[in-house]
C-alpha cells in the first residue's frame, strides 16, 4: 500500500537517499527494520551509508546485498546476518531471568551471568579476561559479507572506529572496509580488545562519530540524509539507580558527537555561501530522521540481548517507524527538510 497523498512506487519520481545509520549492539535490530522497509521502495535509491558499530555491519551488510542481487538480495543478507547473530549467542549464558521471561521483559539486568560479567568488567580488562582476543563476529561478518564485492558496490559506504591513540575518528571506505574495520568500529573497550589496523589500535566508533554525517554531505549526490537513530537523545527524569545511570550516560555519550555534527551543519548551513559549490552544497542539503519511542524503553542491558525473538520485535519496531516516516514524510523526501537542526542551536 501506498502511503497516504503519494503515488504508487512505480509511479513516483526516484529519490536519491544518503542513510546514516546509529548503532547499539541488539539494538541494531530496530535499523534493520527500517532498511527493509525502505527497500521496499522502488523509487528510494540509497546512495550513500555511513554507520557505526552495529549501525556499520548493517551498513556493510546493505551494500553487500544489494550488489549481489538488488533490493531483495540486501533483504535477504540482512535477515541472514541477523539470524547469524541470533545462532551464535543461542547457548550464551548471558540470558533472560525466568521472571523477565515471564512477564515479556527484554531485559538482562536481572541475568545472574549479565551481573557477573557486568562487575568483572569494571575489575578485569578484556585482555585479562579474552587474552586470545576472541570475537564470534569474525566468522559471523566472513560468512555475511563478500568483502572483495564490498569494494565496488556502487553505494558509498563509510564505516567509522575511534583511534585508541589520538581519539579522533577514522571513516573507512568501501575499499578500506575489511572485517577488522568493522569489528573496530563495534569495539566496546571494556568486551574486547582494541583492533590493531595498520599500526594504530581502534575501539567503537561511537566514541566519534555515532554516525559520521560528514562523508555523506562532501562525497555523495544525494540531498537527503535520513538518520536512524537508535538511542534516544532525551529521557524526563533524572536517573536514580545505579542502572538507570549507567544506562544514560551511555546514552549522552554515544550521542554527544551526532549532535555535535548536526550542530555544526546547522552552522554551516546557516553561513555558506550560495554562490560556491561547496555552500551549495551543505546548504541544499535535506535531513530527516526515524526514530521510536519503543527505543526508550530498553536499558543497556537489552543490547546484549541476542534471543531471535527480540531481533524479530525490534526489526518489526524498526519497519513500524519507517512506515510511519514514509505515510507521514514520503512526500517530502527530495523536497523539504522533515528534521529541524536548526532548532537545535537553540538547545
Amino acid at each position: 500500500m501506498p502511503a497516504k497523498g503519494q503515488k504508487k512506487g512505480a509511479d513516483r519520481p526516484t529519490v536519491s537517499l544518503d542513510l546514516a545509520l546509529q548503532g547499539g549492539g541488539a539494538h541494531g535490530a530496530f535499523a534493520w527494520g527500517v532498511l527493509d522497509r525502505l527497500l521496499e521502495e522502488p523509487w528510494l535509491e540509497i546512495d550513500g551509508v555511513s554507520g557505526t558499530s552495529a549501525g556499520a555491519m548493517n551498513a556493510a551488510v546493505l551494500a553487500d546485498g544489494f550488489a549481489a542481487a538488488g533490493r531483495e538480495g540486501a533483504r535477504a543478507a540482512l535477515e541472514q546476518f541477523w539470524k547469524r547473530v541470533s545462532h551464535a549467542a543461542m547457548f550464551s549464558p548471558i540470558r533472560r531471568g525466568p521472571l523477565d521471561v515471564l512477564l515479556d521483559r527484554w531485559t538482562l539486568d536481572s541475568s545472574p551471568m549479565f551481573l557477573a560479567m557486568d562487575i568483572a568488567a569494571r575489575l578485569f580488562s578484556p585482555y585479562d579476561l579474552n587474552p586470545m582476543g576472541a570475537n564470534p563476529l569474525r566468522d559471523i561478518l566472513a560468512e555475511s559479507i563478500d568483502f572483495g564485492r564490498l569494494a565496488r558496490t556502487k553505494i558509498r559506504l563509510f564505516v567509522t572506529a575511534t583511534n585508541v591513540r589520538t581519539g579522533q575518528g577514522r571513516v573507512f571506505r568501501n575499499a578500506d572496509v575489511t572485517p577488522d574495520a568493522l569489528l573496530a568500529s563495534a569495539c566496546l573497550p571494556f568486551l574486547f580488545q582494541a583492533i590493531e589496523i595498520e599500526g594504530d589500535a581502534y575501539w567503537d566508533g561511537g566514541y566519534a562519530g555515532n554516525p559520521t554525517l560528514t562523508p555523506l554531505v562532501n562525497e555523495c549526490g544525494a540531498k537527503d540524509i535520513l538518520l536512524v537513530q537508535i538511542n534516544p537523545v532525551e529521557r524526563k527524569g533524572t536517573p536514580r539507580t545505579a542502572r538507570e545511570i549507567i544506562n544514560r550516560v551511555n546514552e549522552v555519550s554515544f550521542n554527544a558527537t551526532l549532535l555535535k555534527e548536526l550542530r555544526m551543519i546547522a552552522m554551516l548551513r546557516e553561513v555558506a555561501n550560495p554562490g560556491d559549490c561547496e555552500g551549495a552544497r551543505w546548504a541544499a542539503m535535506r535531513m530527516h530522521r526515524i526514530a521510536s519511542e519503543a527505543m526508550s524503553d530498553l536499558g543497556y542491558s537489552s543490547k546484549l540481548n541476542a534471543e531471535w525473538a527480540f531481533l524479530c520485535h525490534l526489526r518489526d519496531e524498526g519497519r513500524k517507524a519507517a512506515d510511519a516516516f514514509l505515510e507521514d514524510h514520503g512526500d517530502d523526501l527530495g523536497h523539504r527538510s522533515t528534521l529541524d537542526i536548526d532548532a537545535v542551536l537553540d538547545r
